[in-house]
Order: structure tokens, then sequence, then C-alpha cells
């Protein structure tokens, strides 16, 4: 028989005894020996020997700290499993409970009474009394029943009771706060037609106007609002109020996520005392896996948390190393612009991704899923999200990409062009021509090569830019592809230049059989050589047709086409997809260890 006793490692035994061996204390640091992280990590400054704590605690009076927590308890029925100690908090409140909280704190009447709360205390107290009147007038029968057992006696005490109301009981019942449905009547009136119980309302609203009121609940409070301003003994405005929210995103619409990550800290500093004073100071921190709220945030305010497996970075456990995304861009730059720009614009989910596809334009967006879909089943149980950004702007990406540490393809195009003295134009991709690439991903990121004849050539270790154990980037763009003519009595090569010829050169049958309007009646053409003249290529008259042919309108031909799933990926595609393939199968299996293993290793 085994039996584990605790502890049974380090991390064990300081989950139940790290206050009684361990205290926070607090030290100066010299401000002249600051260190800024590297590559994530923090360089902590290292105290003098002689250096004493200060003593009391210099942050007492100095920060006021509130939290609202991602277990809001929002939607629980009568009956429901929940946590005794948790329920002492506001955050597993329903509204009507946070209702009751704010007002004993702030509007009771009852709590250091001032001139306008004279007429509700008066009112209650002639209630009170009538109340007092029809109970004893209702007592009076059971009282002389309970006197002619011989209690009381002459000198004994009278029996005697009384009530005692309080506003806030007016509020303690689970019709206290409902919702109000109107309606227009004939007379073109607005009028209520019935009330719903808070219950009845959706989770989201119900969060968004639980964390609305929490807020205000935390800035009244520091700013001692109401009867709290007569409470205590605190005279002094704590001069910065830090308000942690953790993942507010809980049951709202992406829409409502961006108005309350866009508002809530403008409710924060709603108040005379607050708006633009610099002596008091709010800082709203929130933690999430939204990407409709990391967007809505500049990147000067994000901080990445990046995780990392045992291992890496010299840590001998799972770390997560802070990215801070200030300054990966440079402020105010044109490059920061767009990037905030376009990743609202895409709704890209690249801070929450395991990797990143980049596409150079719409018909790659709508096909490349499908062959992953089609060919690798392993990737669609990734998060992977696929991101249409053109050639010429992707490069735009690279300092996000390599901050993030993103394992990332980029699928992209050749962009051929000649070039005569200061004269630049576009053709279609031909070897020993001296052709040069405009894409300035190829030119300046990965392989940074801007010759067309090396391109076709480069190798995969060229295409490929290391990163650590977990990041990567690598490149794919088209390849030379041999295609048959003369019932394949002839082979040639034929040099795509962008994914749509390169899919029609894959799949020289199916493209000579669609039947369709625009670019897919000219790539059939140009395959069955019907209007096309002898000394053009089927190439050239694709790159022609390219030039002013819909390619969104080209890729939902071919998705509505009953033999849709019998088309090939194109090769450039294929290899870079089994390179992201066995990167992310070689990150779970070589490079994160499981927590077994950690602990086995311990």
């Amino acid at each position: 028989m085994k039996l584990t006793l605790w502890p049974v490692s380090l991390t064990d035994f300081l989950s139940h005894k790290l206050s009684q061996h361990l205290e926070m204390q607090t030290y100066v640091l010299d401000p002249e020996k600051l260190v800024d992280p590297v590559n994530g990590h923090a360089k902590p400054q290292e105290l003098a020997e002689d250096t004493l704590p200060l003593d009391p605690d210099p942050l007492h009076g100095l920060i006021r700290v509130n939290e609202i927590n991602a277990q809001r308890g929002l939607g629980e029925t009568d009956g429901a499993d929940i946590d005794p100690e948790a329920a002492k908090d506001h955050d597993t409140q329903k509204l009507s409970d946070q209702l009751r909280t704010y007002y004993t704190k702030h509007l009771d009447p009852f709590q250091t009474p001032g001139v306008a709360d004279l007429a509700a205390l008066q009112a209650i107290e002639t209630a009170q009394k009538a109340f007092d009147k029809r109970l004893h007038a209702s007592f009076a029968d059971a009282f002389t029943e309970v006197e002619g057992m011989g209690y009381p006696g002459v000198s004994d005490p009278k029996l005697k009771i009384t009530s005692k109301l309080k506003t806030v009981d007016g509020l303690d019942h689970d019709a206290a706060l409902s919702f109000e449905i109107k309606m227009v009547s004939k007379a073109g009136a607005t009028v209520p037609i019935l009330r719903l119980p808070e219950s009845y309302n959706g989770l989201g609203y119900q969060n968004l106007i639980s964390m609305i009121f929490r807020l205000m609940s935390f800035r009244d409070a520091w700013m001692r609002v109401g009867k709290a301003s007569k409470i205590g003994t605190e005279s002094k405005f704590e001069p910065i109020h830090l308000v942690l929210v953790e993942e507010p995103e809980a049951h709202l619409h992406a829409q409502v996520q961006q108005v309350f990550i866009n508002k809530a800290y403008k409710v924060l500093r709603d108040h005379g005392h607050l708006g633009e004073n610099p002596d008091l100071q709010t800082q709203l921190i929130v933690s999430t896996h939204s990407s409709h709220v990391a967007h809505e945030a500049k990147f000067a305010c994000l901080r990445y948390f990046r995780r990392l497996p045992a291992g890496m970075g010299g840590a001998t456990v799972p770390i997560s190393t802070v990215v801070n995304l200030s300054d990966v861009f440079g402020e105010g730059t044109e490059t920061e612009r767009f990037v905030t720009r376009y990743l609202r614009a895409q709704h890209s989910d690249l801070f929450f991704a395991d990797a990143a596809i980049l596409v150079e334009g719409p018909a790659e967006k709508m096909l490349v899923p499908n062959f992953i879909r089609e060919h690798h089943e392993f990737l669609t149980q990734c998060y992977i999200t696929l991101l249409e950004i053109n050639g010429s702007h992707a490069h735009r990406l690279k300092p996000l990409i390599n901050a993030l540490g993103l394992l990332t393809l980029v699928v992209t195009d050749l962009d051929a062009v000649e070039v005569e003295g200061t004269k630049v134009t576009a053709a279609p991709v031909k070897r020993g021509a001296s052709q040069r690439t405009h894409n300035n991903v190829l030119k300046t990121w990965v392989p940074k090569i801007d010759s067309v004849d090396d391109l076709l050539v480069a190798t995969t270790e060229q295409k490929t830019l290391e990163g650590d154990q977990l990041f990567a980037v690598r490149v794919a763009y088209q390849l030379p592809i041999t295609v048959q003519k003369n019932d394949g009595e002839v082979e040639e090569e034929a040099l795509p230049s962008t994914f749509e010829d390169a899919l029609v050169f894959e799949n020289a049958d199916f493209f000579s059989q669609l039947n369709g309007h625009g670019l897919v009646k000219k790539f059939k053409d140009a395959l069955n050589n019907s209007k096309v003249t002898s000394d053009i290529t089927a190439a050239d008259a694709m790159f022609v047709a390219l030039r002013s042919g819909n390619k969104a309108e080209f890729a939902l031909d071919v998705l509505l086409s009953e033999e849709f799933k019998t088309l090939k990926c194109p090769d450039y595609i294929a290899e870079g997809l089994i390179w992201l393939e066995e990167r992310l199968k070689k990150k779970q299996v070589d490079v994160l260890p499981s927590i077994e293993d950690g602990v086995m290793a311990e």
C-alpha cells in the first residue's frame, strides 16, 4: 500500500505555510540602477547587505485597491451551490444585493442624518408608531392568556412588543430590483406594462450593469460620497486608486465589451474632485482573453503575458514573462497607427493564438481554412488565427510578432518586377530576367532576398527565421510547378505569380472544366488555349487577367463547385502548413513537459 504524506513538494509546503515562514517587506531602490526587462525577463536590483526595510509600511494610505473578479455570481438560482465565504464578497452578489450595500453605505438616512433626511425619518417614525399600535392590539389576547398562567406577577416585568423599521428593509426582497418593459399606448404615450425580476434579464446586461455599478461604488467609497463622508476617522483621500477587473468579457457581446473598456475609466473619474486632477490618480488594470477588449486599448497600455514551459529562461517551473508593448513600434509612429487600426478592423486574435497565418488576399483567406480542414486535422485542434494583410504591409507586424514570440507562417506573393533605370514594372515571373521582388516581407523580414532567381531556389532554412524554442517565422511564396501538355507528352515549368494562378496550375484538370465568369472563365480559356495566341503562355495570360480580375469572386466560384474537395492545395502553401503543423506538434511533445513529469523531476 502506497501512502502519500504532506508535503510532497516545496510548492505543496508553501501553499499551507507560506505566511508562517515568509513576510513582505519594503525597501528603497536606486532609480539610477533600474534595468529594463530583457526578452520579458525582469532584472531585479540587488540590495546591499546593510539595507534595512522601511517601517512602517510606506504604502499604507497611499494606494486604495479594489477588485472585480471573474466569478461575479450572476444568474445563480435558489439552491445553487455558492461558496459561503465567496458570498461575503460583493462580486458574488446579485444586482439587488449590490444595490442594498450601496444604499447602506452612501444613502441610508439613519447613518449620520442630515437636514434632507428629516422628512424620511419622520415618515418612518410615524409608520413605526402605527405599526406598533397594531402589534399591541394583535398580541393583546395572546399576552392575556399568558398572564393567566401567573406570569407576570405584580413585581415582574411586563411583556411588550415593538417594531423597528429601517429604510433598507424595503430593499430586502427578491423584487427590489426589476426590469421594466414599456409599450406605446394608443394615445402615443409610453407606459410600463410589465416588470421582470432581475434574473429574467440576460446575463450579459446583468454583467455590464453589475460591473459599472461596482466601479461607481469604488469611486464613491474613495471619495467618501454621501453618508460615507461622516463614517470613520479617515480624513485624507489616498492619492492612488488602483482598480483591478478580471475578464470583463464574460457573457458580453463584442460591441458591449468595447463599450465597457472605453467607458470604465471615465466612470472611475466621474467626480468633482477627480476629472483632470493630477493629485488624485486612478489606474485601471484589466485582465482579458478578449481581442475586442485588447484592441480598444493603445499598445502603450498593453502588457502581454507569455507563458513559458519549465526549462526555458533558466526556470525549473513553468513561468510567464511580461512583455511591455509600449515600445514595440515607437510612440506615435506610422506603423503603430496602421497596426492598431488594422487589427481592430480585422478582429485578429494575435494576442491569444498558438500560431498565426498571415495571408495575402481574400482568396487565400477563404480557401486556406478549407485546405486546413481537409488535409491538416491537427491544425484544426490548435488556436490559430488567420489574418489577411497585403504583402506591402505584412512586414509592419514584424515588431509585434517578435515581441509576442508568436509562431507565424507568412503566405505571400513573389511580386516580381522588372527595373529599367527608375522605372519599375510588374511582370510575370521569369528565370534569368534579373527580376526583383517588390514584396517588403521577402526583402526586409524573411528571407531578406530581393532577387527573384535567388528566391526560386531558396532553401527551407533560408525561408525560416528561428527565435527561441517556441518561436519562429516561416515564409511561403510561389514555387515552380511542372505542368503537362499534349496529354502528358510534354512537361513544362510554370512560374505562378499569385495564389490564384498557382492554384490553377496545381489543379489544371479541375479549372479546365470549371464553368463560370470573370477570372474562372479567363483561367479556363488560358488553360485550354482557346483564346490565347500561340506566342503568349498560359502564365502570361493569367497574369494579365489577374491585373483587373476580382479575386474574391474567383474564390467564391471555387467554393461553390461540387468538386471543391478534390482541389489540391498549392505546394508552397502545403509546405508551409506542414512546417507549422510539425512545429506545433514539437511544441507539445518535446518542448512543453507535462505537469506529472515536472513533479517527478522535482
